[in-house]
């Protein structure tokens, strides 16, 4: 059941990437749906407990808020695209740590 649900917040997630690339940001689009492949690997393999993989999902929904403020005015400025770079990076960073740390869904 509950990995019905994570993988329901997945798709619900990449559908909320895939409606947001019609604004010209193509290479945001594409790493943000990388991210989140890596986040579902990380699921399938048992490396994300569902504590993180929840987490790891309000942090892509943030992205994808701090996307569409960006794109509000139909116009994304250099220094909004460093902003989202920036997120995107700190996001690629806490899906690594959580990926790669001690705990284990399915500890042996």
């Amino acid at each position: 059941m509950k990995n019905t649900t994570i993988l329901a917040g997945l798709g619900l997630t990449l559908m909320m990437v895939a409606g947001t690339a019609s604004a010209g940001t193509p290479r945001y689009d594409a790493r943000q749906a990388h991210q989140q492949q890596r986040i579902g690997k990380g699921v399938e393999n048992g490396e994300l407990t569902a504590r993180e993989t929840r987490r790891l999902e309000a942090g892509q929904v943030h992205l994808n808020r701090v996307e569409r403020r960006a794109k509000a005015d139909g116009v994304v400025t250099p220094q909004e695209r460093a902003h989202m770079q920036h997120e995107e990076n700190q996001q690629s960073r806490r899906i690594y740590r959580q990926k790669h740390d001690a705990q284990d869904r399915n500890p042996n």
